[in-house]
């Protein structure tokens, strides 16, 4: 009975030691950072920005034998880490690490986010961090599987084609043939258009803006266009009237009505 409560008290005082370290921890790195805390302390979550203001989270597991252990880290990154751990490390250097590994990515990220932004993706719609891939539309019914390389993301990417046999074998071959010109000192896009010889669609959305913004211009050029054509009609119409003698008088209507009736005459014949 003695050694039985012996060895409670003595897990109660490693439990509770094992908190109030713990607890100095997650202060260093910030309790703003922190999004979530397991109910035992063993998982904890950590929302962390980079240099782009792109949020991520680390997650990471303790076990009993923690700080003689590493912990086991995870995210939504292509790939995780190397952790350095020693018996003196402490959460702060998971997170700091996690840190230089995100400055890593920054370019990678920032060629995914401008295909996103500029080219027609059809997959993934809603797309992870960790994923290194994108499915683009090329019109015609054909689409470019392009895999970018996390590491060394302005080199040639993987590439796939995807549609109606000859047009795929036409492609292949112009991709082939310009796989040379591929250079690191242009951006991703430029060099996607100069390997296909083609710019490629934009997405739907700015699609449907572009129509959206011409179709509205031509309406405002429509209308400037009848606004001078009817003012010319008008001063024509007032000279020949004025020429002929044939000027309206106030028994016949007013001069408002009567150039009314030239304006609705002109914008009858011009529509």
């Amino acid at each position: 009975m003695e050694h039985t409560e012996q060895t409670r008290c003595t897990g109660l005082a490693k439990s509770s030691t094992f908190y109030r370290s713990l607890y100095s921890e997650i202060e260093e790195v910030g309790w703003e950072r922190l999004v979530r805390l397991g109910g035992d302390l063993t998982y904890l979550s950590f929302r962390i920005l980079d240099a782009k203001s792109r949020v991520h989270f680390v997650e990471i597991e303790l076990d009993e034998t923690y700080p003689k252990s590493p912990p086991r880290v995870s995210a939504d990154v292509p790939y995780i880490f190397d952790l350095k751990w020693s018996i003196s490390s402490r959460l702060k250097d998971v997170v700091q690490q996690f840190q230089k590994h995100l400055e890593k990515l920054q370019e990678f990220w920032s060629t995914l986010d401008d295909i996103d932004k500029s080219l027609w993706v059809a997959d993934p719609k809603q797309p992870s961090r960790s994923m290194c891939y994108r499915q683009i539309n090329i019109g015609n019914d054909c689409y470019i599987m392009l895999y970018i390389n996390a590491d060394d993301p302005k080199s040639l990417p993987e590439c796939r084609f995807l549609g109606p046999g000859p047009v795929v074998d036409s492609l292949r071959r112009i991709w082939q043939r310009n796989s040379r010109k591929w250079t690191k000192d242009k951006p991703c896009l430029e060099n996607i258009a100069c390997l296909l010889e083609t710019q490629l669609p934009r997405p739907i959305d700015v699609q449907k803006n572009d129509q959206q913004m011409m179709s509205w211009e031509l309406t405002v050029e429509v209308e400037l266009t009848i606004d001078v054509i009817i003012l010319l009609a008008i001063r024509l119409s007032i000279a020949f009237a004025l020429g002929t003698g044939c000027v309206p008088s106030p028994q016949q209507g007013s001069h408002s009505m009567f150039y009314s009736g030239i304006v609705h005459t002109v914008q009858s014949q011009l529509l």
